[in-house]
Parts: structure tokens; sequence; C-alpha cells
């Protein structure tokens, strides 16, 4: 499979590992001199650009969108016309209008649409998810998630004050899919209503928690943005309560934070014995060689994105799914402009 990458900071970390997992990376862009420099040091055999454009008449399979965090769905919209098939890696959509056109795209297309959400594939959250699917935790009543940094107060005024920086211009609730798709990925579940609230009124763009009432019923409650006590497991830390069971990634620090602590009152334990007991993650390997915990979940990602592309394998997180957990962070944003209010989510199942 031939792909290209648009934008050399994430995408070239992605480039690397598409290598590594069997793809022809054919082309890199970046508007940045220096990126396109390093790519080619790295990527000596890849086409490189400044022009994203140039990309759409090379003959590609597949593209992998790692632009501005704001500025996907324009692409996705050209590379899904031309029949390329599309992973894009940040927010699918920053309106309801700009998520519909993108569905309507992705389901006129030859090509496909993937959301290169990859925490929905970290170790931790593959283990709550097995804790859910086998039916140990029982109906799914509350679910939390956190996507947090342990930034110094200087570093994050500089990063969400930095007007040239996507950072500085998406409101404090888009960058919200790393907790949200998670959350509908382990529950199965779709968006209905959104409260969204800031954490400190005297700083309120650093960070957010937003209350998601689920399709199923359940209420789920994402913290992201930049408070102390930053998780181990790449920023990420997801727990499930049923009416059976606790399932919850260990907050503990390096590897025992991929770790999960999977708890059963006696009552709901057979032989009448609580069940309290850390879970711990097999290794993944990867052409032999085990693959760092951090990477499992983009390594797991391109696979599936690759699968999709030579098998017609249906894509791992779908265009409705991408355009769903986008458009939470959306309806937070309005949701904060109006004294926290709940803002309903439009129905994409």
């Amino acid at each position: 499979m031939r792909v290209g990458v648009v934008g050399l900071k994430m995408g070239l970390y992605l480039a690397k590992w598409c290598r590594q997992v069997g793809m022809d990376v054919a082309a890199v862009c970046d508007r940045a001199p220096d990126r396109l420099a390093a790519a080619k040091e790295q990527l000596p055999e890849a086409d490189v650009t400044e022009r994203w454009q140039d990309l759409l008449t090379l003959g590609l399979d597949g593209v992998v969108l790692a632009n501005d965090f704001d500025a996907h769905a324009p692409l996705a919209l050209a590379f899904l016309a031309r029949g390329v098939h599309v992973l894009s890696e940040a927010a699918a959509c920053t309106s309801y209008e700009e998520g519909r056109r993108l569905i309507a795209a992705a389901e006129s297309s030859s090509a496909t649409y993937s959301f290169a959400e990859n925490y929905v594939l970290h170790p931790h959250v593959r283990l709550v998810r097995a804790a859910v699917e086998t039916g140990e935790v029982g109906r799914v009543g509350l679910v939390e998630a956190d996507y947090l940094h342990g930034m110094s107060p200087e570093t994050v005024a500089a990063l969400i004050g930095d007007s040239t920086h996507w950072r500085g211009r998406i409101a404090a609730t888009a960058y919200c899919t790393h907790t949200v798709s998670p959350v509908l990925a382990v529950t199965d579940a779709w968006p209905r209503e959104v409260s969204a609230f800031s954490v400190d009124e005297a700083d309120p763009r650093a960070a957010v928690v937003m209350t998601v009432r689920l399709s199923t019923g359940a209420l789920a409650v994402t913290r992201h943005g930049f408070l102390q006590g930053e998780p181990d497991s790449h920023w990420s830390w997801l727990s499930v309560r049923g009416s059976r069971a606790l399932a919850e990634s260990v907050r503990g620090p390096g590897e025992q934070a991929w770790s999960v602590r999977f708890r059963a009152e006696a009552w709901a334990s057979p032989g009448g014995v609580t069940r309290d007991e850390v879970r711990v993650p097999p290794p993944l390997t990867l052409n032999g060689t085990t693959v760092e915990r951090t990477a499992e979940g983009t390594v797991l990602l391109l696979q599936a994105f690759q699968a999709t592309m030579e098998r017609g394998e249906p894509p791992l997180v779908g265009v409705r799914a991408a355009v769903a957990a986008s458009l939470v962070g959306v309806a937070g944003a309005q949701s904060l402009r109006n004294g926290s209010r709940p803002v309903p989510v439009p129905e994409l199942a």
C-alpha cells in the first residue's frame, strides 16, 4: 500500500510506524522547511512537497492526515473525492455542518475514512473493554476518562496563549476525543447530551470537565487539559463502574499505569468471595520485537488501516463515530458559552 503523510510533526512518527507495519510511505508534506528536511533524511525514498494538493495526483492508496488539529476535514473531503483512503489523526470536524459533509463524502466515496484514535487501543483501554464485553462489569452506569498534562503554568500559558498555534485557537473543550472515543468504544454507545465546566474560573481555558449522557443511559465524565497528576499511561486514565463490578486503569507510576484493577464485591463473585485483582496487559510484538507500551495503540491502529485498504475490512473507528466524538467538543464549547447548560449532540448512529 502506497500512502502519503500530511503534517510532519506527529506525522513523521506515524510515517515511521507505517513503514514498520509494511506500508510504503511514498510522499510526505509539510509547510515547514525544517520538517521537510528531517523527513527527507529519514524517508529518502519519499516525494516531499509543501503543498498537500500535490498528493492528490500521485496515485496513492491512502493518506495520513496529521496537519493542524482543526484543519483536517477539508483535506479529508478532497482525498475521499479522489478515492484515496483517509486516516485522520485529530478532530474529524469543527462544526455540525462540517461533520455532516464529512459523513456524506465518506459514505459516497469508493474509499474509506478511518479515525486515527489510538487511545481506543491503548493496553489499559483494551483490558477495560474486555471486562465490559465479557459481562463481568454488568450494565455500565458510570464511565470516567482523563486526558491530562501536568505542565508548569508558564508552559501552559505559552501554549494555549499562542494565537499562531492551533492550541491557542481551539475551544477548551475541543481536544476531547482521547477521552470520548474510548468511552464510546467501551460502552458501544453514542453521545446524546453534553454539559461542560471550566475547572478553574480564574483560568478557564486550562482544563475542562464534561458530563456526557450516553445513548445507553449511562453517564460519562471526561477531564482533559492541563492539570497536575498526569497519568503515566500516555496521559490517559479510564474507569468503568457497572452493576456488578469496577474496572479501571491503575493510578500508579510507570508500567503499573497500563494495568487495570478489577473489583467485584462478594455478592457478585463466584463462591461469595470479593475479587480484587490487577490485570496486566500481555506484550504486543511486531516483526519479532516487543512494542513499547506507548506505541501499541499506534501499531494496532495502522495495522487496522492497512487491513481496511488491502482487504476491505471496516474502519476501526469509522466516520460516524469520529464525527460523534468530535461533536462532543463542539457541543461542550456551546455549553460553556451558555453557562454550562446541557447541549444535545445530533443523532449519528
